[in-house]
């Protein structure tokens, strides 16, 4: 970068480089709403267990599959996006009933596994050492262990009694009423609600 300023601060805006043209465009696409329907959509599943889209001409090896606003609603304005660190968006599924049974299937396991959030039923164990959490908790799946960093956003309240706890690994955890559990368990969790 060069150093264009007195004070031998680098220049931060290099106008050179900017390209208004490439941004309005940018901007007009990320605004446009693209409806993916049966008719102009093939979802292919991956070896992998993913999803692949042919749409619009192009396609995507693999693409991620999201809910917009509110979560708890999952059969309408399904965001299907390409699968990298941007993910910018291809397409919004209007209706999930507007497409075949067998890519119903498909989207729903992805939402699924994108959304997958055991649910917290007893607290067996939290202790914390060097700025960690060691949970052993008994979820609706079973038993589980996992790790999360003390303080942060770790646990958020989602509500008066309901907590969400995110781990190390980014995996999230629900704990739907904090008085459903039992005076020693709440005692456990004291420092961290």
């Amino acid at each position: 970068m060069e150093d264009n300023r007195e004070n031998g601060m680098p220049n931060l805006l290099d106008l050179e480089e900017f390209d208004e043209e490439a941004l309005k465009k940018e901007s007009e696409e990320v605004l446009q709403m693209r409806l993916l329907t049966a008719d102009n959509a093939v979802f292919t599943r991956t070896e992998g267990g993913f999803l692949s889209l042919q749409f619009d001409g192009r396609s995507y090896d693999r693409v991620g599959v999201y809910l917009t606003f509110p979560l708890t609603n999952s059969q309408e304005f399904i965001s299907i996006r390409e699968a990298d660190e941007k993910a910018k968006e291809i397409g919004m599924i209007r209706s999930l009933g507007d497409m075949p049974r067998d890519v119903q299937d498909m989207v729903q396991e992805q939402v699924r596994l994108r959304y997958f959030m055991p649910v917290i039923r007893k607290v067996m164990e939290v202790k914390d050492e060097y700025g960690y959490a060691y949970w052993h908790v008994q979820t609706d799946f079973g038993s589980c262990r996992f790790t999360t960093h003390m303080g942060g956003d770790a646990v958020v309240s989602l509500g008066e009694a309901r907590y969400q706890i995110t781990d190390i690994d980014g995996n999230r955890y629900e704990l739907p009423d904090l008085y459903a559990l039992t005076v020693m368990e709440r005692k456990k969790l004291d420092l961290f609600i």
